[in-house]
């Protein structure tokens, strides 16, 4: 059989690496297997190391498109199984989100170790997580406690959980030898060990020394470890500074040591066996795996520590004694208790040393072996397969947020998380599209708070009207106007809102209301230049013209309008090149969507076909790996120039599934909706960085896809770009069930 392992590795010294080195040794050089494999090495950004042979591939930590890269390498290398060390800090983007990319791209067997499991995690946090367990066969985790995590918190299956202790070295070393050769002669030697930062509570034993050596005069406190890259990027040595004051105003600073520097193993466990009390401080419970402790039980050391998740497991059953967090006095009375009395140190060393036996990487490399056969004997084959769109799965509808948004003016702009940011006011494209959204919601659901929206949307709408017919956008939260006409795409979208309006008015009043608002707009319709807002409209007017298809006026707008869209596409449009301008920018989808929409008024054959080749224009553009990958706002896409995958909104994944929709409804073939599934799906996690953007708690929406994670404000646009589209995609999805004897397949 043949491994990958993916993680950090040394000479990059991190305590992951050396837990990944020894893995790999351990199963590559186990007398039980015949195994083979390599390593996929994470780098920081901006370092490079001399790695050994076995590393084949290298990820730089914060470049996103080097982890889909890795995934080709690994699917092309002959490999059976990939093992994945997972840490948050470890993997670019926002709490490592880049690794998803990398994992969904597999097609072998995955499973994953958990080095970290928050009690309370962010959104993020959270959902990485579940992804990455969602993707692997099995997760490995180093304590019970874990366990109890992942079901209750992640909802985990629990049969997809495997409990593998932290392996540690089978090294032991006489301690008195230890200790000459470490020129510790006749010292009573404390130990902490690892990377030096805030959390280790360092400053708990330095407080506990003056009750110690009163008694003990020969005690020395030896530090051993560096400061945390991570701390010292940000905070330089501050805190090894204050030990040392802390140490010279205690009166103590003769009895401790700090060793500043990352130590190999055979070194760490030289220093391991010469020390008489090994002790991890840590200031609160939060640790769910501690390698160093690990390391210190599996060298037969007598341990004490504050009393994190990992210690209570460890030192059960007399393998080591327990003090609260910051407990100064409480620690000086254990050590004094542990070094007055033989008894109790001989027996602290000897369980630990009789565990330690148990967890050496040689019995930790057989269990892995163990379950990398389980899985292989169980292996499902990765086939990229088709996304697929089961209803079941699709958020039921509910327009909470949307409500929780809404106030007696309109729907706020925009939100910070999931709470309503009224600094920024009200907009008319957002009221628009709460009325699109509130008549879709009464039309499909016949949601009665569907019903009670319409009128605020549809007041809004008329107070932004201007006397000669065109409207305003913005309005300050103190109802003040921001300007004195809008822009033409809010007007656009006041249009498609209104003429939607009149086609599915749930009553006379609002028909009237609405019959009111669009004809009294109606002379501007002509002047639009923006094609979008030309698009928009011309959406309006087509909803309008299903309703009154005699309207002679209003077809020949449309045919005028859709004149100016079709004259743009053929400026612009060449054999490589099959779009309205030099550039995709937003919303596009919308271009598409206006043509599929006026050809069944217009029977113009001429029409479809620009339609429906922007449309697979668009399409090539958009979709990659079996996703849609929409164009990112952040620099857009100019012809001759790289597109942008980021920032990707919900809004252009809106006109996706709209334009999609039409198309099917057009064509009758099933490939259309298809594409209008996997537009939806965007949402749900099948995106670029495979996060889910729809939030099932607040039943809102996030902003958008940016390069290192998810946008998690919540606002208007993008949460009525998201019940839009479900509403849609279910819609869609019925219909095509009840006829599909009559569709072409």
């Amino acid at each position: 059989m043949k491994i990958v392992i993916i993680g950090t590795y040394p000479p990059r010294q991190c305590g992951i690496g050396t837990f990944t080195q020894d893995l790999f040794n351990s199963l590559i050089n186990n007398r039980s297997s015949s195994y083979e494999g390599f390593i996929v090495a994470i780098n920081e950004m901006g370092q490079k190391y001399n790695y050994p042979e076995e590393v084949k591939h290298i990820i730089n930590q914060e470049r996103l498109q080097d982890y889909p890269k890795a995934a080709d390498f690994i699917n092309k290398s002959g490999v059976n199984l990939c093992i994945l060390e997972h840490e948050y800090g470890v993997f670019g983007g926002k709490s490592g989100v880049y690794i998803l990319s990398l994992l969904h791209r597999l097609k072998i067997p995955l499973v994953v170790t958990l080095h970290t499991i928050l009690e309370k995690p962010s959104s993020d946090e959270k959902d990485i997580l579940q992804e990455a367990c969602k993707m692997a066969e099995r997760i490995v985790v180093m304590s019970h406690k874990a366990i109890i995590f992942l079901v209750d918190i992640y909802k985990i299956p629990e049969n997809k959980i495997v409990l593998i202790e932290h392996g540690v070295p089978d090294l032991h070393f006489d301690q008195e030898e230890s200790k000459e050769e470490l020129k510790l002669q006749n010292k009573k030697v404390l130990l902490t060990f690892g990377f030096v930062g805030r959390n280790k509570g360092i400053e708990t034993v330095i407080k506990a020394l003056p009750g110690v050596v009163e008694k003990y005069p020969n005690i020395l406190y030896i530090i051993l470890g560096k400061t945390h890259p991570n701390v010292l990027r940000h905070s330089g040595e501050e805190y090894r500074d204050f030990l040392q004051e802390l140490s010279a105003s205690l009166g103590v600073e003769k009895y401790v040591c700090f060793l500043n520097h990352f130590i190999g193993k055979i070194g760490l466990f030289k220093y391991l066996c010469a020390s008489d009390i090994y002790i991890t401080p840590y200031l609160n419970k939060a640790q769910i795996t501690s390698g160093t402790l690990s390391y210190a039980i599996g060298a037969g050391s007598a341990v004490i520590s504050t009393p994190y998740w990992h210690a209570k497991e460890l030192l059960a059953e007399g393998r080591g004694r327990l003090f609260d967090f910051y407990d100064s006095e409480g620690l000086a009375s254990l050590l004094l208790e542990i070094l007055d009395t033989p008894e109790i140190f001989h027996s602290l060393r000897s369980k630990a040393y009789n565990y330690g036996k148990k967890i050496t990487w040689g019995e930790i490399g057989k269990k892995y072996i163990a379950l990398a056969r389980d899985v292989m004997s169980k292996q499902k084959i990765k086939i990229g397969e088709k996304t697929t769109l089961n209803l079941s799965a699709v958020p039921i509808f509910s327009l909470a947020h949307v409500k929780r948004l809404t106030d007696s003016t309109g729907i706020i702009q925009h939100a910070k998380f999931s709470t309503p940011n009224f600094k920024e006011g009200y907009c008319l494209d957002d009221n628009a599209r709460a009325l699109l959204l509130a008549v879709m919601a009464y039309q499909w659901e016949k949601d009665p708070v569907a019903l009670e929206l319409c009128p605020t949307y549809l007041s809004y709408i008329h107070y932004m009207q201007n006397d000669d017919g065109s409207f305003r956008n913005f309005l300050s939260f103190k109802r003040e106007f921001m300007e004195k006409t809008g822009s033409e795409d809010s007007f656009g979208r006041a249009a498609w809102a209104l003429g939607y309006l009149l086609n599915n008015a749930p009553n006379d009043s609002y028909y009237q209301m609405g019959n009111a608002l669009f004809f009294n707009s109606s002379p501007h319709f002509e002047k639009l230049k923006s094609i979008r807002a030309i698009a928009y409209t011309i959406i309006g007017i087509c909803h309008y013209l299903n309703k009154a298809p005699s309207d002679d006026k209003m077809t020949g707008l449309l045919q005028n309008l859709i004149y100016k869209l079709t004259g743009q596409y053929q400026k612009y449009s060449s054999p490589d090149w099959k779009w309205f301008e030099h550039s995709l920018t937003y919303d596009n989808g919308i271009l598409p969507l206006a043509l599929l929409h006026s050809t069944k008024i217009l029977q113009d054959d001429k029409i479809t076909s620009i339609g429906l080749e922007s449309m697979d224009f668009l399409t090539r553009l958009s979709f990659k790996d079996g996703h849609l990958s929409v164009i990112g706002n952040k620099k857009w896409y100019m012809k001759g120039r790289e597109r942008s995958q980021f920032d990707q909104q919900p809004i252009d994944v809106m006109a996706m599934v709209l334009m999609y929709q039409q198309a099917f409804y057009l064509t009758k073939e099933k490939v259309f909706l298809d594409k209008l599934n996997q537009s939806f799906m965007w949402f749900l996690g099948e995106n670029d960085l495979r996060m889910k953007l729809f939030d099932y708690e607040s039943k809102g929406c996030c902003d958008g896809l940016e390069s290192d994670g998810v946008n998690r404000n919540q606002g208007a646009e993008s949460t009525l770009a998201f019940w839009i589209s479900q509403i849609t995609v279910v819609q869609t999805n019925i219909n095509y069930r009840k006829i599909s004897k009559n569709f072409i397949n």
